[in-house]
């Protein structure tokens, strides 16, 4: 491959991962089909991929993507009798448009209209009807512009599996006629919490790896982070949307400092906050203001991130104003109970109002179905049985964690926790 065309092949990537949600988007408002509409974008990738490297790379690669994305729309109507009615549509748009004019990738690019599709297409790739390992798979294809095998290696799963996730949930929204429209106010805070949940859980399995070799996949972190950042600005006024940002900003913020020179995990109050990146954290304080100044009862992703960003606050883990934390929980487990929650907070119990406070939170846990093979559960038993001096006790807990743990090196670190605690016996 020569210079030229590797030079162009990284450029078409680049500009692919900025610009295909919005081609996306802007096309499945024309064409009301996202899987019609991802195939089409395609094309115009695939002719990219065959023009650029010869003929350069155009002053506006977005805008010739989407025009020549628009074109292959209309040959693939052209070839679709079904379709044959859109086919006027998109043929007046088009009519007096000029390749080389460039009123018309203004026009083919008018931010304010794709900006709505681009809203209309997170709300389509997260609806309720699909299943959230489907609307995660989606969401990171069509939104964050992932390839199928990098979707697959985010989340150990076969490729093909991924594959037919994605063409399945696409016809699942043909079948149920999924419209291309923001749902009606009555309707949106519920679908509004089935998108922020995708960011969610996407960061979450990059922040810390359910499963396999790797305790974070960054990549998929800066990818949640990215698309939550573009629906702040496409939903300004929900203290919500802005939470989950002001969270993820403050969580992404430690990822330097998680890990040691030989991959093994730094707990939050062993790890080096000079290496936090401030920038992260500013953001995300300032996310977090714009979420409290919307007013009302802050939510649960407002909540985390007031506890985040009071770790964020604290110099030294020893300032960490921990009965603040616990407070917060309180709030938290109010508002959106959960037994996760209700573990998180015992932390804090334990932190701010003694070890002894905190384990008789975990005990009670220990009967909840739901945390059976949860091994956070034995992994905080076992710390606070540690902390107590009863360290046979706590290796037990830390090998059981070891045990129900999916990811190889929490594993390790589990079990040199428990290897520790016997040398204290």
């Amino acid at each position: 491959m020569s210079a030229e065309t590797s030079a162009a092949h990284r450029a078409i990537d680049a500009v692919w991962r900025l610009e295909s949600a919005r081609i996306i988007a802007g096309l499945t408002g024309l064409v009301r089909d996202v899987g019609l509409a991802e195939e089409v974008a395609q094309d115009a990738l695939v002719a990219a991929l065959e023009q650029w490297p010869a003929g350069g790379i155009p002053a506006n690669p977005g805008a010739w993507l989407m025009l020549t994305a628009r074109h292959r729309a209309i040959d693939r109507i052209r070839r679709n009798e079904r379709l044959a009615g859109k086919l006027g549509l998109l043929a007046r748009e088009l009519q007096t448009a000029q390749e080389d004019s460039a009123g018309e990738l203004d026009a083919v690019l008018d931010d304010a209209r794709i900006d709505d599709d681009v809203l209309r297409l997170m709300f389509i790739a997260c609806h309720p009807v699909l299943s959230a390992e489907a609307r995660i798979a989606l969401t990171l294809r069509l939104l964050g512009g992932l390839t199928t095998e990098e979707i697959a290696r985010a989340f150990l799963a076969a490729e093909p599996t991924i594959a037919k996730r994605i063409v399945r949930a696409k016809q699942t929204l043909a079948v149920r006629q999924v419209a291309f429209e923001l749902p009606p106010p009555a309707d949106r805070p519920a679908r509004l919490a089935s998108v922020l949940e995708v960011l969610y859980l996407v960061f979450n399995e990059g922040y810390a790896a359910m499963a396999g070799d790797d305790w974070m996949r960054p990549s998929l972190c800066a990818e949640a982070l990215r698309l939550g950042r573009v629906l702040a600005e496409l939903m300004p006024a929900e203290p919500e949307v802005h939470g989950l940002v002001a969270l993820m900003e403050i969580q992404a913020s430690r990822i330097p400092a998680r890990l040691d020179p030989t991959g093994r995990p730094i707990p939050l109050p062993e790890q080096n906050r000079g290496r936090w990146d401030q920038l992260l954290i500013r953001r995300g304080f300032t996310a977090l203001l714009r979420a409290e100044q919307r007013g009302g009862a802050p939510g649960p992703y407002v909540l985390q991130a007031a506890i985040a960003a009071c770790h964020a606050r604290a110099h030294a883990a020893a300032e960490t104003d921990w009965r603040q934390i616990a407070m917060l929980y309180r709030g938290l487990a109010a508002r959106a109970p959960s037994p996760v929650v209700e573990l998180n907070r015992a932390v804090a119990v334990a932190m701010a109002h003694g070890l002894e406070e905190g384990l008789v939170i975990v005990d009670r846990l220990t009967s909840e179905p739901a945390l059976a093979r949860y091994p956070q559960l034995a992994s905080v038993r076992g710390d606070l049985l540690s902390r107590l001096g009863h360290h046979s006790e706590a290796a037990t807990e830390f090998r059981r964690a070891a045990a129900l743990t999916k990811n190889t090196t929490e594993r390790t670190f589990l079990l040199q926790k428990a290897a520790d605690s016997d040398t204290h016996e």
